[in-house]
């Protein structure tokens, strides 16, 4: 069922922006996490999935942490993106090819997936690559 883009607004404003949905939610006040990992995937995770599901397995990869602030991430209507460039570590060796990404809880681990996207155009990885995604790689919550 779609939602309305002021509801889908807010929604993205409270996950990745830590921002009060008024009257419905409030991030949480003891120890809420901080930022939102961004994970490279070489298959679909699914909407049954989590973080580590067909995860990337290059050598020196790792998810990056970008924080939960306007800073970290825009959200405009029922879209979201992130202000800079996601850049991964450079591999030092592995391979291979990256055409989805993920957005989730943890660093490390079986982690809440929150989102996940396709990769265009995909990232063959492998020694020497330093994959990353744009500005332009969004969320649109529908």
């Amino acid at each position: 069922m779609p939602k309305g883009t002021s509801y889908a607004s807010s929604v993205l404003a409270l996950i990745f922006n830590a921002t009060t949905f008024t009257n419905v939610a409030v991030n949480a006040t003891s120890s809420p996490i901080t930022s939102i990992f961004a994970s490279l995937h070489v298959g679909t995770p699914g909407a049954g999935g989590n973080q580590s599901t067909n995860e990337t397995t290059y050598t020196s990869y790792a998810r990056v942490g970008v924080t939960r602030t306007s800073g970290g991430w825009t959200v405009t209507s029922n879209v979201v993106n992130p202000v800079a460039a996601i850049t991964f570590p450079a591999g030092t060796g592995g391979s291979g090819t990256v055409d989805f990404f993920g957005l989730g809880s943890v660093t490390s681990g079986a982690g809440v997936l929150f989102y996940f996207g396709a990769v265009s155009p995909t990232i063959a990885t492998g020694n020497g690559v330093t994959p990353s995604l744009s500005t332009a790689t969004s969320v649109t919550e529908t």
